[in-house]
Parts: C-alpha cells; structure tokens; sequence
C-alpha cells in the first residue's frame, strides 16, 4: 500500500509537469494585442503596418512604429487580399505592407489535436508500469528474504591481539587456530584435522567479539560476523535457509571464519520451550548442526561463536565435531586492568598525576567494556569542566559514576535525612574497619548517586577468587552495619536500609542453599533450577527437598542474619566515639576519602 502510494505521487508528479511543458507550448512568451480586421484594415490604410504574416487563418501583424506585434483573424473562406478590400482598405496602402504566407505546422497541428486527448491515457499507462514494475520488485524480495544477513569485515576494521590487552591463555588457545588458517599443511600431513569451532565463553564485556576479530586480522583470511538473531525470522524456515545461505557464502572465500554473536539466542536447549518441535528457532539450530558436522565435511572454514550462558546451550552443539575448543574468558586481573586501560587511555592528553595502576586497584571486577566506559567517561567529565587533560580525580569520580550512577546533585536532604544518612554510611563504614576478613574502605559519602542516598566503597586490595566462610559472615555484618547505626543512635527504624535488607537476606540464603557454609545443615546444597523458557525468562526452579528441610533453611538463615546483628550491635556499641567522628565529619565534608578515614579511625 505505501509502495502504491509512492508511486501515485510519482505519477501525479510526471502529469503536472507535462501540463506545465504543454501550457508553455501553447502560450507565447509575451503578451501580443488581439485586434480585428477592421481595425487591421483601418492601421494598413494609416500607413502603420510594416508587415502581416499568414499561417492559415491566423494573422500575425508587425506595426512600423517600434516594432510592435498584433494578431487577427480572418475568414477561412476568403483571401486576406479579398477580406481587407471588403474592408475598404485602399490598394497602394496595401502593396506597402509586406505580405508572408505560411503554412501550419504538421508536428504543432498533430500536438495540438491529438496530445489532449492522448495524455490520459500515457498517464494511465505509465502508473500500470509502476505498479507491475513494484510487483516484480516485491517477487524478487521473496527471494532475497533468505539471503545471509552476514557481513564480511573490511579493511579498516582490522584488529591484532596487540590490541588486546590481558587474556593471555585465551590468545595462546586462538593463536593454534591461526596457525591452523595460515599453514594448514603443516597439521594435515601429520593426520591432524581442522578444528570445525571455536567457543568464546565469558561474562559481557570480556572481549568476545574483539578476540574473534584479533584472530581474522592475524590470519589474514576474510572474516563473516553475524548474530544469533538474524538468522531467525517470523515465516517458517527462513531461519534455516539463511543458515544454509551463510554457510556456502563462507565456503566461497575458504579459508575463512564464521563468527555467530550471542549463540544462545538460537542455540538454546532443545525441547526446552512451550512449543513443539517444529519450532523455528529449533529448526535454523538443526541447520547449525548438520553445517558444522554433517555430510559435507570438505571445508576449511571455522565457526567462531561467542556466548555468556554456555550452560544453556545444546549439548549436540557442544560435542566434539562441532564446537571442539571452548576457550574461557575471565575477568581481568589487576595486571591486566591496567594493560586495558593504558590502551584505552591511547588519544587521550593524561595529566602527570595520573597513576593507572591506582585505577586498576579501584575497579576489582570490571569488565574491559567497564574499564573503556570509565576512560570514556572521565574524559567527558573533564571536558565539562573545560580542562585540557584529564586528572586523577577525574578517573576516580569516573568509576564512581559507572558503579553507582552520576551524582544527583539536586536530591537534597533535610537536616535530619542527612543526619540519618551519615549515622547510616558511619555505621557501614565502621563496622567494615572493626571485623576481620573484610576489604578495606576506600570513600565515605552521603551524596545521592544513583538511586542510593549514599554509599560506603570498600574493595579488595587484592584479586580474590576464594572466599571464605569468615569473609561472608564479616560480609553480613557490613551489610547491616548502617541498620543498626540507626537503631542504637536514633532508637528508629528507616526505610533507607530496606535494600541493605534485602541483600543480606539474599547472601545469607545463599550460604545455606549453594555454598554449604551452614553448620547446621551441613556440606549440601538445595535447589535446582530448571530451564524452562517463556518470553525469554525463567520461570521455574525445582525443588529437591522437603518442607521441614525448607523450614530448616528458613532458621538457619534467620539465624546467621540475628548473629550478624548482634555482631554489628557489638562493633557499634563499643565504638561509639568513633561512629559519632565519622558521622559529624560526613556531615561537615558529606565525603571522606580512604586516607583522612584511616587517621579518623587512629585518632578516635
């Protein structure tokens, strides 16, 4: 219908402007008197005509004085000689005028008989052509609807694993792949075979995609990406069809890679929806299936996917055949934070104060995305304090922003909110100093970021990747340290502490249910999730055990929450000196940085 439409405008379009030439045509430039034989016969007998021109009954006159142009008519039937003398215009008069005589043009005479009555029907014939021209259009998209969606990546995309900074094992396990493409003689003269796929599995933001193009600009071969969700369509079977279609795309550029972004969106678990097995998600991963290891198996192009939730994918697509390396991708570690950020750091003018490897000890569990959304923003921050280079603080309040949100400068406090909310961070903050196997305090502030009033930032001084039974119970006191604050110094209860709450709660479950750190119940866990997917969520978790184990649970949890009030109650009782220090500073300064609150905590 929109197609139609255009096309009708096109036609009116065309009409208007043949109207526009035609009424040109048929209308002279200037604008010529029209007069009548009498007065024509009345001008030539006072001697002021120079000249009359005779195109059939058309009579075109030329005045002598200045030139200037009439027209008139005169009978079809008669001469002009015999129609002026009718008129009484005397014959000396009229041998002085300067008689022509022309004969109407044959194309003017056709145009101007026949194109009035011909135009229509060229306007009618002209939009018929549009609209069968639309149509043959429309049939030919039929075709090209399961075309491949895949793109080959150029040359100015071009990435090394110079670009890629940390993911050292990750680089190693891909550098076979690259020798694979570069000299794949070497490996088939021994009795190897090509690895048929490759796995990236790892959190968003480790450097998936980035990897998978390092590996196509080491091996130099062309390098197709598509995702996940551009093989699937809402018409049946298009999905496998442009399976089909990307597959013999790539084998034409052989040796070549095949990378498949967010594998998951069609590599899901069979059988594992609502529907039946003539789904279409489930019929285009078929197509994968029989691609990578089916009977055709001459081929030398590798399949690169990249997936976060490795454990919901097909166990057919993870078998040996198909998808033989899976290389993992971590976090980065403090080393390489710093390597990552030096690299993002590159176009940007660094004040001398700046010290990455600082950066990287504040950001524990920052993705690669995070850290360039850090540099990104600190940059931007610095602009808009209309300085030259970036400074320290500008990456400092930069991590902030990215973990907790920009400041909410115009969320302001009454005087007893604010007390509140410095007792509170007091608390968190004390509580944190006090107990053992906690991280140490970095800042203290009572300015709204996010959608929290304030916040405590305490982080490792070191990569941890065990933690112990201490640290959490430590963890759970923290947690409550700023509801206990309020109820020991205002003998009131909040709801500013309801997400405090709420994170303890879900800790101390998950100390019971999945890490086996009750006392009581023992070395278990409890709970299975199952994957059952509809709209894309998970909606069911089964579960193993009986109601008197989830009543045993339920006490054990209330158990290891009570204690650690009663720790944190302990901690804030007998530092009262020092909760009152932290809290009148925060309310004079509403910060406190790592250092001034080590020499608070000294001095108190």
């Amino acid at each position: 219908m929109k197609a139609f439409g255009k096309n009708l405008l096109y036609a009116v379009l065309i009409f208007l402007f043949i109207s526009a030439a035609f009424s040109l045509f048929r209308s002279p430039a200037e604008q010529i008197t029209e007069v009548t034989l009498s007065q024509l016969a009345t001008q030539i007998n006072d001697d002021k005509v120079a000249e009359v021109t005779v195109e059939g009954s058309d009579l075109s006159v030329v005045l002598k004085e200045g030139s200037v142009k009439e027209k008139a008519k005169k009978e079809s039937e008669a001469s002009l000689t015999e129609s002026l003398k009718n008129y009484g215009v005397d014959a000396e008069k009229l041998r002085a005028v300067s008689i022509k005589v022309q004969e109407p043009s044959g194309a003017a005479f056709w145009a101007q008989m026949i194109l009035p009555f011909l135009l229509p029907f060229v306007l009618i014939g002209v939009l018929i052509w549009f609209m069968f021209r639309q149509a043959q259009r429309g049939s030919m998209q039929a075709f090209s609807f399961i075309k491949t969606k895949a793109k080959m990546a150029g040359p100015g995309e071009k990435v090394t694993f110079a670009d890629v900074a940390g993911l050292k094992e990750a680089k190693e396990e891909l550098k076979e792949v690259v020798d694979f493409l570069r000299n794949p003689k070497k490996f088939l003269d021994i009795g190897a075979k090509i690895p048929r796929g490759v796995l990236l599995m790892g959190p968003p933001g480790t450097g998936k995609t980035l990897l998978a193009r390092a590996v196509s600009g080491e091996a130099g071969v062309p390098f197709f990406h598509i995702s996940g969700s551009e093989f699937v369509e809402m018409f049946v079977g298009v999905g496998a069809a442009r399976v089909r279609d990307t597959f013999q795309t790539a084998k034409k550029s052989a040796p070549a890679i095949l990378f498949i972004d967010e594998l998951d969106a069609i590599g899901r678990h069979r059988g594992a929806g609502l529907g039946g097995g003539h789904d279409e998600r489930e019929q285009t991963l078929n197509q994968i299936l029989v691609e990578m290891d089916g009977f055709d198996r001459d081929t030398n192009v590798i399949v690169m996917a990249a997936t976060n939730r490795p454990d919901i994918l097909d166990p057919a697509l993870l078998r040996p055949g198909r998808f033989d390396r899976r290389v993992v991708l971590d976090e980065p570690d403090i080393n390489d934070r710093e390597h990552v950020l030096k690299i993002h750091a590159k176009g940007k003018p660094l004040a001398p104060d700046v010290n990455l490897r600082r950066v990287a000890e504040r950001t524990p569990g920052f993705s690669g995305a995070d850290l360039a959304n850090a540099m990104n923003e600190a940059a931007i921050l610095a602009a808009r304090k209309d300085k030259t280079v970036i400074f320290q603080d500008d990456l400092l309040e930069s991590i902030e922003k990215v973990m907790l949100g920009p400041e909410r400068k115009s969320h302001i406090l009454s005087p007893k909110e604010k007390e509140i909310t410095a007792y509170h961070e007091a608390g968190h903050a004390l509580v944190t100093h006090m107990l053992p196997g906690t991280d140490p305090v970095h800042k203290v502030s009572i300015i709204s970021r996010g959608r929290a009033g304030g916040y405590t930032l305490k982080l490792p001084s070191e990569d941890r990747h065990l933690h112990t039974r201490t640290q959490f119970v430590s963890d759970l006191s923290v947690i409550l340290g700023g509801y206990t604050a309020e109820q020991i110094v205002f003998k009131e209860l909040t709801t500013g502490a309801s997400n405090d709450l709420q994170k303890a709660t879900e800790l101390a479950r998950r100390l019971v249910t999945q890490f086996g750190m009750s006392e009581k119940l023992g070395p278990m866990t409890f709970g299975h999730k199952e994957e059952m997917i509809f709209l894309g969520k998970e909606i069911h978790e089964s579960r193993n055990y009986s109601e008197a184990t989830a009543f045993e649970i339920d006490k054990e949890v209330q158990r290891l929450i009570a204690n650690a009030h009663v720790v944190a109650q302990k901690v804030i009782k007998a530092n009262r000196a020092k909760l009152e220090t932290i809290a009148k500073r925060l309310m004079e300064k509403e910060t406190i940085e790592k250092e001034e609150f080590e020499v608070l905590m000294k001095g108190a």
